[in-house]
């Protein structure tokens, strides 16, 4: 067992991430959807970005008193509970201070997403984007009848011409980023603000993926970084408190706790939104053309006990992961060295570029499904052929069966 390994073990003592939890039966979309994208029922699913642990107890266990109560009536975010368990967890997680008046809530991030660039853009104008691409994205941008504009992660010369576009009018961030769980420093976010202020483009900064940031690696909110531009060099309170209009260039930030906390079948996401006059058109948009004032009691629930009491049992799932990705990585070092991998900065999904293989995408595809039985996502889903997305969010055993499936495989395409 690796060293990585080894500490997780110790790490996550308290809770029990081993057990395997059957999900088939359950409208799961990585189980009982798998034959939708891979077109085969009964493979042993890597793919959709949700694990198959349990939440946190202490979300179950709101959950049960909250239904306990009985009336599952018409509710509102806008109350304390809510807004300083979201502040309380900017205060533990990032050292923020956190002000709460500028939040906003919507059924998900991409939701939230859809209707900010329906604020800041129109039908053919340019939002730019980090290649390879959460799908998600794609889909959200190119359904709005806007303009898909990859750059390559970390290429800020490409950043830049593509921002200095007339009609480039928003930059979507995934911080941390999916697929690769890159965890972007301080200063890479600082001067992709600056170009975006520059050049006249909003910010949208998904931060879904922020609380699963591994060690050596911290997340710094976009909220921090943009109103810092906005008010001079802020330090760390100020930078997410004061400034955020305008004159620091239009930003957003979105996210949610369920990715973290494996809640996302509640719905339920939050914002953070600089410009008074934006929060309050995106708040009429919600209440008034989507219709969508009241939120979803559980999630409610599940977000405050997750932010008030979950810390310690996230800290173990993410150290379990850990472990997960450092077993990946020992056997892929083991068995393909010249792959160089290594576990990514944020996230349970294992990001793998296999060109040095010289493996054909499809027939890997191929040997996966129909002989080896796992579904695993291919890289030509984010824009990338000849990268693999291997979701870790798992018991170990299973783990284990889904890169042994996946040695087999790229040996037989290469035999």
């Amino acid at each position: 067992m690796s060293e990585g390994a080894r500490n997780a073990v110790s790490t996550t003592a308290r809770y029990d991430f081993d057990t395997v939890i059957d999900r088939r039966g359950t409208w799961c979309v990585q189980w009982d959807g798998v034959a939708d994208r891979f077109g085969v029922d009964g493979l042993l699913p890597f793919t959709i970005s949700d694990m198959d642990f349990e939440t946190a107890p202490e979300v179950l266990a709101a959950l049960r008193a909250r239904l306990d109560h009985g009336v599952l009536g018409y509710t509102t975010w806008q109350q304390d509970d809510f807004l300083s368990a979201v502040a309380h967890w900017y205060g533990t997680r990032y050292g923020a201070d956190l002000d709460t008046g500028r939040l906003v809530y919507g059924p998900s991030v991409l939701s939230q997403l859809s209707q900010l660039l329906q604020m800041w853009t129109s039908e053919g104008e340019g939002v730019v984007v980090h290649t390879p691409t959460y799908d998600g994205f794609r889909k959200a941008v190119l359904g709005l009848g806007r303009e898909l504009r990859g750059v390559p992660l970390g290429d800020t010369e490409a950043l830049e011409r593509e921002l200095a576009r007339a009609d480039a009018k928003v930059l979507v961030l995934c911080s941390p980023h999916n697929p690769t769980g890159r965890v972007w420093t301080e200063a890479e976010l600082r001067e992709m603000a600056e170009l975006a202020r520059r050049h006249g483009a909003a910010v949208i900064s998904d931060e879904i993926h922020a609380d699963f940031v591994h060690d050596g690696h911290v997340h710094v909110p976009y909220a921090r970084i943009a109103d810092a531009a906005g008010v001079g060099d802020g330090g760390v309170e100020a930078g997410v408190r004061d400034g955020g209009g305008p004159a620091g260039g239009r930003w957003a930030v979105i996210t949610s706790a369920s990715k973290s906390f494996n809640f996302p079948a509640l719905t339920g996401s939050y914002g953070i939104i600089g410009d008074p006059a934006d929060r309050a058109e995106y708040l009429r948009r919600m209440e008034t053309a989507e219709g969508l004032a009241s939120p979803a009691v559980l999630s409610l629930t599940a977000h405050i006990a997750a932010y008030r009491e979950g810390a310690a049992w996230l800290d173990a799932v993410r150290a379990y992961v850990t472990g997960n990705l450092a077993m990946v990585a020992e056997r892929l070092d083991a068995e393909f060295p010249e792959l160089a991998w290594v576990p990514p900065q944020a996230g349970y999904l294992a990001w793998i570029d296999l060109r040095p293989l010289g493996v054909e995408e499809e027939a890997l595809q191929r040997v996966l499904i129909e002989r080896e039985k796992v579904a695993i996502m291919p890289g030509s889903v984010y824009g990338a052929p000849g990268f693999l997305r291997l979701n870790l969010g798992c018991p170990r055993s299973k783990a284990e069966a889904g890169v042994s499936a996946l040695v087999r495989g790229l040996r037989t395409v290469r035999a």
